[in-house]
């Protein structure tokens, strides 16, 4: 994964603009992100372990529910596009909002989040549980 550099705000413009391009949230193969999931948040691979929980609930419609980190999804999508389907929603603490978005990649969830309160974007990966 190569790292890039985006102006304030571009990312959350990233999110807004690749869901916008997925096609329809009510297809079946979203609902393949639903679930438990183990997120390793290790800044590096072979760093000691660190995992949080994420629980995924797919509607239909796309709509996404859930939990990440101990905290409730806000604004949650799930969509299909370019042969992968992927999610994205908000979550928040006393810091303020995280932007989260992931693909599934075979049985794994690769992805991201990004913290405006604490100024940090962390790439991780997920297991299904």
């Amino acid at each position: 994964m190569t790292a890039a550099r985006l102006a304030p705000g571009g990312f959350a413009a990233v999110l807004v603009a690749g869901c916008a391009t997925f096609g329809s949230g009510g297809d079946n193969t979203v609902q393949a992100l639903s679930g438990s999931w183990t997120v390793d948040l290790r800044p590096e691979l072979d760093g000691q372990p660190y995992s949080q929980p994420m629980d995924l609930i797919v509607a239909r419609d796309g709509s996404v529910t859930g939990s990440f980190y101990g905290s409730p999804i806000l604004g949650g999508k799930a969509a299909t596009g370019q042969g992968r389907s992927c999610v994205a929603f908000r979550t928040s603490d006393n810091s303020g909002p995280y932007h989260t978005s992931a693909c599934l990649e075979g049985g794994t969830l690769v992805g991201e989040t990004w913290s405006e309160g604490r100024d940090f974007l962390q790439p991780w990966t997920a297991e299904r549980n």
